[in-house]
Formats: C-alpha cells, structure tokens, sequence
C-alpha cells in the first residue's frame, strides 16, 4: 500500500496562509506540530478526509524551508509525504538504487508512533519526498502522528487531497526516478506523466515559469472551483 497522505507547503508568514486555507477548505486547523520547532519552523495543519495539508513558515534564519522560499521566489509547494505499511522494502530498494536517506526519524509511543524517511532532494528530484509508517491503527482514517491524538474531530469528512503536480526540467526523468523510488509505474499522459497511489495520483509536468522544479498545484476531491494561493493552483478532482 501507498498513499498519498500530506502536502506541505511553505510562506514567509504562517497567519494570512492559515486565513486563506481556512476559507477554501472550510474547516479548523486540526492540529500545530511543536516537532517542527526543531527545523525552525511553526506549522498547522487541516485533515481533509484521511489526508491533510500543512502551511509552514520559518521562525529563524538560514533554515531549510527559508533558503527552499528564497529559491523558489515566495510562497510555494514543499514537500509531498507518502504513507506506506511496511518500511523495510522502501530502506532495501533506497539502498539498491542508491537513494540518500538525509533523516531517519521514528517518534512517539505504543498508543501513536510514526517512522519516516526523509529522502534526498538532489536523489528524488521534483521537490521534497517523505515516505512514512504510522500506527499502530495504520488505515486512513487511523493514526497520524503528525496530526496528534484527535485530528479526526476536526476532520472534512467530504474532501481529500487526490494528487499533487510536480514542474520538472525533465518530466519523463523525474518520473522514472520516481517510479523506482515508489515501485509504481510511470504512464504517459500527452507530455506528462503521472504515477497512480492507492488513493490518488502524482503528475509530472514540465517547468513553465521561472521558478524552476516544484511541487506547483494540489487536487482536491470536494473542491468546487480552482483557487491559487501559498504559491499553488488547487484544482477540482476531475479525473484520475
């Protein structure tokens, strides 16, 4: 099983993104992870469905996420975060296929824990890539580390994050990439590609502007009309 779980995406300034996505998605912020104070950033969290966007923002300098929105020319797509089962065969295949794990992270307790494997940029290509276990209540609408302990009360239950679109230099490199890293096939859809998860799809597209490789929009079952903001286009759900 592989599921597309979490869409991060990054500001300069948390409060008018949490504005933004709180009257797009019409829902609270489920939960703000203190975990990422560690990496200098704030966060908060919405659960849409079993799947949740994040919006964060630095709180220091010379971070990560600031020399990523420096890059990047302003508010943008950060990282996609993949929920898989078992781990092992991911560590075995990073390591056949010589992939960089730049954090191997494993936090919580019995009641709720998660591992994560934080993969290197320059070795995915495309924008940031997490592949994680949750548990030790692994279905979708179960446990989630990154959300807390009672994310679900917060939930919309009629919406979800159903893909997410990546600007490559090269969009049928970076997919095959992707496919080896993920074990899932590549299909071409015109220029594109696109790589279908258990519930959802990843679409490679070519760069268009001069922000360079990224992840630019998100598709949201239950979303009724296309909105731009914290840098991406969401987009309705309209196939898969």
């Amino acid at each position: 099983m592989l599921r597309l779980r979490q869409i991060a995406m990054v500001a300069p300034d948390l409060a008018p993104v949490e504005a933004d996505v709180g009257r797009l998605v019409v829902a609270d912020i489920c939960y703000r992870d203190p975990g990422v104070g560690k990496y200098g950033l704030e966060n908060a969290l919405w659960a849409l469905g079993g799947t949740f966007l994040e919006a964060l923002a630095p709180m220091a300098e010379n971070t990560t996420a600031g020399r990523y929105l420096a890059r990047r020319g302003g508010a943008t797509g950060y990282m996609v975060i993949l929920d898989t089962d078992d781990l092992a065969p991911v560590r075995a295949r990073m390591a056949a296929l010589g992939v960089r794990i730049v954090e191997d992270l494993s936090v919580g307790d019995a009641a709720l824990h998660a591992t994560a494997l934080h993969l290197h940029p320059r070795d995915t290509g495309g924008c940031l890539l997490s592949i994680d276990h949750h548990g030790p209540d692994s279905i979708l609408l179960g446990s989630y580390m990154w959300a807390g302990r009672d994310w679900q009360r917060h939930a919309r239950a009629d919406m979800a994050i159903s893909g997410a679109s990546l600007a490559c230099d090269d969009p049928a490199a970076t997919a095959a990439r992707w496919a080896a890293i993920l074990d899932r096939p590549a299909v071409r859809r015109g220029d594109n590609w696109r790589i279908a998860l258990d519930n959802g799809a990843l679409d490679f597209t070519a760069v268009a502007d001069q922000r360079g490789e990224g992840l630019n929009a998100i598709r949201l079952t239950g979303l009724t009309a296309p909105a731009r903001l914290c840098g991406l286009d969401f987009l309705p759900e309209t196939d898969r």
